[in-house]
Parts: C-alpha cells; sequence; structure tokens
C-alpha cells in the first residue's frame, strides 16, 4: 500500500508519541485511534513496533502502516531535540515480518547524536531500497553553536537536505512559520515529498490550520500531524479538515466549515 494518496500527498496520522513520553492523552486507547483513521480517511499511520504487533491485524492491509525503527531517551531524562543518545531499536528485516508498508528515522542536525543518525539513516536507505519499503526522514534542526536559530526556514531546509542525501524517499521537517521561506529554503531545496509534523497541541483549530494551508500553499505535501489531531476534542472533524486542504485545495475558511461538520 502507498503511503501517499494519488494525488502525491498524504495524511499521516502520527501515533508513536508515547514511546518518549509514556501515557498520552489521547493515545490510552490505540485501537479506538486506528479506527478513527480510518474511518476519516486518513492515507497512513506512523506508530511503534508495540502498537503494531498488538494492533496488526487492525492495521495491516487496512491502511498504511509505517513504523518507528529508531528511538532515544524519554523525557524522563531528556528533552526532545536535546537527545545525547539515539539507537536503531528495530530492524528492517522486523518491519518486512509485521507487513508494514514504509518505515520512519529520526536525523537531528546539530546534536551530538548527528553522525550517528546519518550513519543510521544511510544504512537503513540500502536495506529499504533492498526491501522496496519507502524510508520517512524526521528531519529537524536543533539548538547548537552553529545553528543560532534552529527554527527557521534554512535551518529545517538544512536538516531536511541532508536527510534526503542520505536516501529518505520522504521528509517530515516543522513549518517554520513563514510561507515564503518555507518554499525557498525547504521545498525547493528536497527533491522528495515534504510533509509538517504538528508538533505539540496547538492553541486552537485554526491556527493548527492555517500552517498545513501555507505549507501546501508552498509546494508541501502534507502532515504528520498527532496531537493537533486526536487531542483535538474531534478527531472526525479535524480529519475533515485536515483532507479539505492537503487533498481538496481548500481554504482554511473550509476546511473550519468541514471541522464543525
Amino acid at each position: 500500500m502507498s503511503i501517499l494518496a494519488k494525488d502525491n500527498k498524504a495524511l499521516v496520522l502520527a501515533m508513536d508519541h508515547a514511546a518518549t513520553l509514556g501515557p498520552v492523552r489521547g493515545l490510552e486507547d490505540p485501537g479506538l485511534v486506528i479506527e478513527a483513521a480510518i474511518e476519516g480517511g486518513a492515507d497512513a499511520i506512523m506508530t511503534t513496533f508495540g502498537v503494531v504487533k498488538r494492533y496488526r491485524d487492525q492495521l495491516i492491509g487496512r491502511i498504511p502502516t509505517i513504523l518507528r525503527l529508531d528511538g532515544g531517551p524519554t523525557e524522563f531524562r531528556e528533552d526532545w531535540r536535546a537527545w545525547t543518545e539515539y539507537s536503531l531499536l528495530h530492524s528492517v528485516e522486523t518491519a518486512q515480518a509485521l507487513g508494514v508498508d514504509g518505515v520512519v528515522l529520526n536525523f537531528f542536525l546539530g546534536l551530538s547524536v548527528e553522525l550517528e543518525c546519518s550513519k543510521t539513516v544511510a544504512r537503513i536507505a540500502g536495506q529499504c531500497f533492498q526491501a522496496k519499503l519507502p524510508l520517512m526522514v524526521e528531519a529537524l534542526a536543533c539548538a547548537a553553536e552553529r545553528i543560532p536559530n534552529r527554527d527557521t526556514a534554512r535551518a529545517m531546509g538544512a536538516a531536511s537536505r541532508v536527510a534526503f542525501e542520505h536516501g529518505a524517499d520522504l521528509v517530515k521537517t516543522y513549518y517554520s512559520g513563514n510561507q515564503a521561506e518555507f518554499e525557498e529554503y525547504v521545498v525547493k531545496q528536497v527533491p522528495a515529498p515534504v510533509l509538517i509534523a504538528g508538533g505539540p497541541k496547538m492553541d486552537t483549530i485554526e491556527a493548527a490550520l492555517q500552517i498545513v494551508f501555507e505549507s501546501m500553499q508552498a509546494g508541501g505535501s502534507g502532515v504528520v500531524f498527532g496531537r493537533n489531531i486526536w487531542q483535538s476534542g474531534n478527531t472526525a472533524g479535524m480529519l475533515a479538515a485536515l483532507r479539505c486542504i492537503i487533498h481538496q485545495n481548500g481554504s482554511v475558511s473550509e476546511a473550519m466549515e468541514q471541522y464543525g461538520r
């Protein structure tokens, strides 16, 4: 099953958060989230080994599934995007045995684990090429001496391009907040589909939809959203709103109408 829809865009529901955060509001019952994603028209689900193993019958063959292969410390030890340790945790062979449709890895630009990330992405990219599995890379710039502002389009674009060069078929990164800069420094610099991450739940539904709209106008290919979907209070509505922007070229106001329905 293909991660990208026929229009080469994707609405991916992320549910790998508990691997680093522990119990997360909205993910108490992964099975319910999976069913909501399928019924709501998500194009794919990105999740962990434990979830795929436990809910395999609900996932495989029903919705394209992306397995996270790597990880680092939980929030009980270190902050996200400030890891001092990082490791490959699962294998492409395991992904094939589970029957998933793709895998995902992190790439942290600027951290002490940067080289380890590069080695992992390069190695797994080769194995995915042999196995005919697409590789998504979550490419993120981090606070570092040579990265004065980790959230700029230039920084995210640098992380994304390096991830592509090491073999990413799809790139997931943060939206920089400026449409023109995101287009110039991220989308136009990365010869692979770029999908934006949602991060923590935003203050309003409209704020979340606005960054999706701007990223799509900049040439982005979709989203990989978690908390902004299953913590929204209206999972079905949020999926409908995101589909409106991603697949129907809808406006934020049109998407808000879909959310309200």
